[in-house]
Formats: C-alpha cells, sequence, structure tokens
C-alpha cells in the first residue's frame, strides 16, 4: 500500500513539471521608438511688460478745450497714460493734466481760461507778433503745479520749431513756462520767443500732431486727439483771425501723414468752432467725451492686441473686446 502511495505522489510531480515546462514565458516586446502619437506639453503664455500708452494732443486754438474731455473719458475707462505729447494749445491743456494728473481740476482749471488769458495783444511794442506772449506765461506759472517738466508725474514733451532752421524742439525737461510758451507761439500772432539760444515758434509749423515724437520716446500705443480736422470759419474778418485760419489749414493737411501711424484717432466733432471762439468751451468738451466714448472699444482693442501680438494674455478688461467700425 506504501508503494503504491509513492507511486501515486511521482506521477504527479512528474505531471506537474510537464504542465509547467509547456507554458512559455512573456514576451518581452522591443525597445524601439513608441508608435503612440506624442503630446505635445502646451506652452506657457510669456510675460509681457505693459505697453507704454502715449496721448497726443495736437493744436487748433479754442477746440483744444475738445482734449479735456479726451483726458475725462480715458482716466473714467481706466486706460493709462505714460507720455503725453502737446503741440500748441496741446501742450497747454496737457501740462495742466501730466503735472497733476487730477482730471476734475483740469476741466475746472480750463474753464477758467479766458481769451485774454492766452491773448496779450501789443501792436506798438511786439516786432514780430500782434501777441507779446507774457499772459500765457503768467497763467502758466499760477495754473500748472509743477513748474518743472522732470517733476510731473506723467512723462511729458511740448513740440516747438526752431524758426531759423525749421528743427524740431521738444521739451522734455526744463521750465514749464518755456516749453508751453514756445509751443504756442503762433506764427504771425505770437511773437517768437529765444530759449537755450534758439528762436521758437509754434510746434505745429513742423508737427501738429506728432505720433513720431510719441513713438521715438517709447510708446507703444499712440492714441491721438485730433481738432484740426474740417476746419471751417465764416468769421474771418480781420487779420489775426486771417493768420490764424490760414496756418490752421496748413496745420490739418501737414497732419495726414501723422495720422496714418497711430493706433486710435480719436476726431471730436468741432470743425466750425472758430480757432479764437472760447465761447464753446462746453460744447468742445462734450464733443471730446462723445468722440472718446465711440473710440473705448479700438483702444482695449490696441491694448489686448499688443498682448497677443507678444505671446501673452491681456488683462481681463482687454479680452472680447469688438472694435468699432
Amino acid at each position: 500500500m506504501k508503494q503504491l502511495c509513492l507511486a501515486s505522489g511521482l506521477i504527479a510531480v512528474l505531471a506537474a513539471c510537464t504542465t509547467t515546462s509547456a507554458k512559455k514565458d512573456p514576451v518581452t516586446p522591443p525597445v524601439g521608438p513608441s508608435t503612440a502619437p506624442a503630446t505635445q506639453a502646451a506652452v506657457p503664455p510669456r510675460q509681457v511688460a505693459p505697453p507704454k500708452i502715449a496721448l497726443v494732443l495736437g493744436g487748433g486754438g479754442a477746440r483744444g478745450f475738445a482734449h479735456v474731455g479726451v483726458l475725462r473719458v480715458l482716466v473714467q475707462e481706466k486706460i493709462p497714460i505714460d507720455l503725453i505729447v502737446g503741440t500748441s494749445v496741446g501742450s497747454l491743456i496737457g501740462a495742466l493734466y501730466a503735472a497733476n494728473p487730477d482730471v476734475f481740476e483740469l476741466e475746472w482749471k480750463s474753464f477758467e481760461i479766458d481769451k485774454d488769458d492766452l491773448f496779450d495783444y501789443s501792436i506798438f511794442s511786439a516786432k514780430a507778433g500782434l501777441v507779446k506772449g507774457e499772459a500765457i506765461k503768467d497763467f502758466v506759472r499760477k495754473n500748472v503745479k509743477k513748474q518743472l517738466i522732470e517733476q510731473f508725474p506723467v512723462r511729458y514733451i511740448a513740440v516747438a520749431t526752431d524758426l531759423n532752421n525749421g528743427e524740431r524742439v521738444e521739451f522734455k525737461s526744463g521750465p514749464i513756462v518755456d516749453a508751453v510758451r514756445a509751443s504756442v507761439a503762433i506764427p504771425g500772432v505770437f511773437s517768437p520767443v529765444r530759449v537755450n539760444d534758439r528762436l521758437l515758434v509754434d510746434g505745429g509749423v513742423v508737427a501738429n500732431i506728432a505720433v513720431d515724437t510719441a513713438k521715438a520716446n517709447g510708446a507703444d500705443i499712440v492714441i491721438v486727439s485730433n481738432i484740426s480736422q474740417r476746419v471751417v470759419d465764416y468769421n474771418v474778418d480781420d487779420m489775426l483771425s486771417t493768420i490764424m485760419q490760414s496756418i490752421t489749414i496748413m496745420m490739418a493737411e501737414a497732419a495726414t501723414s501723422q495720422l496714418q501711424h497711430a493706433d486710435v484717432v480719436v476726431s471730436p466733432d468741432i470743425g466750425d468752432v472758430g480757432t479764437l471762439d472760447f465761447s464753446q468751451k462746453k460744447r468742445c468738451t462734450q464733443a471730446g467725451i462723445e468722440a472718446t466714448q465711440a473710440q473705448i472699444a479700438n483702444i482695449r482693442a490696441a491694448i489686448a492686441r499688443y498682448y497677443t501680438e507678444r505671446g501673452g494674455v491681456p488683462p481681463a478688461a482687454f479680452v472680447s473686446v469688438q472694435p468699432s467700425p
């Protein structure tokens, strides 16, 4: 009986060995390049520095009150302004704001401006202009909060023209009174002013809308307040108004090429306001407000485009903006 049990156990062991040897080892696949589609890692957006935004304020006499409305809307819509470039009356309004970026105080001060604050006629004493220019210097001293351009909280450039050689002169530092006095010196109306051994007149002679000045000084986006369009004035009846209207027409034509290089152009509907008509301050300001509101979508779109073109993500305020036609 014991032998029978041993025999049965031996047979069972042999059967188990046979079964185990019959099983094949698992085949390890050859190592090689994977045939599965590769998954590309998402590229994170770049960190893009905010754009430097410049506001260019053109010349146009009493129409310059429209610049106040433009600034009001930009501030309300939280459009940052890093640089203001002003020519002629644009240099005056720009100085008032850049020296003290408070749009409510700007409105208050600008509404106080009267014709006599800017035009001090002196036919007998003036050698090269009907207006001496001392009145506007007094106004700037009293109303511009800081008297040195380099002290302004907002970067500022006033544009003038060298009467002797036709060169553009840019005031980026120094006394604001000299900068504004030179920039507003309309030829034949204001006497030229000598600053740093240069005889200077209105910047509008060479650049009434100085878009290229803004770009050359680091602006990534340029917004223009253009008050030189539709130059219509049927009240030209004396020597001063004749000179002013003639210069306005020439400056409007010269500004065309500069406007083409701006990112956004705000054009208040004030073409029928005379350059010496200081009775329409409120209308000009309101026109500036309305024209800027109409361009806010385009301004936000320009800012968003700045980020996307550089591989960044625009801030939420500038996403999904539909520009106006």
